[in-house]
C-alpha cells in the first residue's frame, strides 16, 4: 500500500468520524422543532450538545485539509464544481454557530424563537447538502480531460444525488433522536425513542435503495460487506432502542453511519472523483496526489497530533456524560445560556 492509499484511507476515516459525531447534534438540532414542546425542552436539547457541537466540527477542518494536502487536485475540482453547495453548508455551519452563543443574550421570546428556527434549518440543510455532496462523488461528475469540472449546478441534483441527500437526512434525525434518548430523562426521552423508531424506519427504506443503487452500479465483494453491515446495525439499532438500551441503539447506529460510509468509499476507490464523460479522465489516489515527500510529512503530523485531538475529544464526553432533563432547567433561566 502506497501513501495515497494510505491517505485516501485516513480521509475516510475523518468523513467518518465527522458524520458519526456532527450526525447525531446536526440530528438534534432538526429535533428541536419536532420534538421539543416547549422553551424548556428546547433548552434540553440544545444542552446536550452545547459541550460537543463545536468539537465535532474539528473532524469536519481536519477531512478538509487533509484533503487539501493531500489530493489538491480532488481539492480543486470538488471545491470548484461544487462551490454553490458548499458555500450553502458553511453558511449554515457560521449561522448555526452564531445561534447557539446568541440565542440567550436577550430575553425577548422573540429573539429566541428566530435564533431557535435558525438552529433547526441550519442543521436540516447541511444534513441533507452533505448526502447530495457525497451521491455525486461516488456517482461520478462531468471532468473533463484538464481534470476540471464541466457541468453545472443542475446536473448536481440527479435522482441518485438528491437521494443521498434524504438518506443523510433521514440517518442523522435517527442518530439524533437515539443520541438524545440516551442524554435525556423524563417524558422527553420516551418521546425521542418513539421518534427514534419512526425516523429509524424512514432510514431503513431511503438507505437500502441508495445503498443498493451504488452497489449495482459500483460495488465489488467488499461494498457488499459493508453494506449488510449497515442494513444489520440499523436493524439492531431499532430493536435496541424499542427494548430501551439507548446506549447500544446509539453504539449501533453510529456502526451504520460507520459502515455507510466505509461502503461509498469503497465503491469509490482507487477513485477519488470518477469522471462520466471518459472513464480515463476520473480524479484518482495516484494522478491527485501530491508529492510522497509532502505525504509522508503529513504521515508523521497525523500520526503525532491525531491521538492528543482523539484523547481530548473523548474526555469532553466523558465529563459531560450525566443525563438531562426539564428538572435540571429552572424555571426562570429556561432561556439561559447553552453550557
Amino acid at each position: 500500500m502506497q501513501l495515497h492509499d494510505v491517505w485516501f484511507v485516513l480521509i475516510a476515516v475523518l468523513w467518518t468520524g465527522y458524520f458519526f459525531l456532527e450526525g447525531f447534534d446536526f440530528g438534534v438540532g432538526i429535533l428541536t422543532k419536532l420534538l421539543a414542546r416547549n422553551r424548556p425542552e428546547r433548552r434540553v436539547l440544545i444542552n446536550t450538545i452545547g459541550p460537543v457541537w463545536d468539537g465535532n466540527e474539528v473532524w469536519l477542518l481536519s477531512a478538509g485539509g487533509a484533503t487539501f494536502a493531500a489530493f489538491p487536485e480532488w481539492y480543486a475540482t470538488l471545491f470548484s464544481g461544487f462551490y454553490l453547495p458548499l458555500l450553502a453548508i458553511l453558511v449554515c455551519l457560521i449561522v448555526r454557530g452564531v445561534a447557539f452563543e446568541y440565542r440567550a443574550k436577550r430575553p425577548e421570546e422573540s429573539w429566541q424563537r428566530n435564533w431557535e428556527t435558525a438552529i433547526f434549518w441550519t442543521s436540516l440543510i447541511p444534513a441533507f447538502l452533505w448526502g447530495v455532496a457525497f451521491g455525486n462523488i461516488v456517482r461520478g461528475v462531468k471532468i473533463d480531460r484538464h481534470l476540471e469540472y464541466v457541468g453545472n449546478i443542475w446536473d448536481l441534483l440527479n435522482p441518485f444525488a438528491l437521494l443521498g441527500g434524504l438518506v443523510t437526512l433521514a440517518l442523522f434525525t435517527f442518530h439524533g433522536a437515539v443520541f438524545t434518548a440516551l442524554k435525556t430523562v423524563g417524558d422527553i426521552r420516551r418521546r425521542a425513542r418513539r421518534l427514534a423508531l419512526v425516523a429509524g424506519l424512514v432510514t431503513a427504506v431511503v438507505a437500502l435503495l441508495f445503498l443498493g443503487w451504488a452497489q449495482v452500479e459500483q460495488g465489488d465483494g467488499k461494498s457488499l460487506v459493508a453494506l449488510v453491515v449497515a442494513v444489520g446495525a440499523l436493524v439492531a439499532a431499532l430493536m435496541a432502542n424499542q427494548a430501551g438500551r439507548e446506549g447500544w441503539a446509539f453504539a449501533l447506529s453510529g456502526v451504520t453511519i460507520v459502515a455507510a460510509v466505509a461502503m461509498l468509499f469503497l465503491t469509490l476507490f482507487p477513485n477519488v472523483m470518477p469522471s462520466t464523460l471518459n472513464a480515463e479522465w476520473s480524479l484518482t489516489v495516484s494522478n491527485a496526489s501530491s508529492s510522497p515527500y509532502t505525504l509522508k510529512i503529513m504521515t508523521w503530523c497525523a500520526a503525532i497530533a491525531t491521538p492528543i485531538v482523539m484523547l481530548y475529544q473523548g474526555w469532553t464526553y466523558w465529563v459531560f456524560r450525566k443525563r438531562i432533563g426539564t428538572q435540571h432547567i429552572a424555571a426562570d433561566a429556561a432561556a439561559g445560556a447553552v453550557h
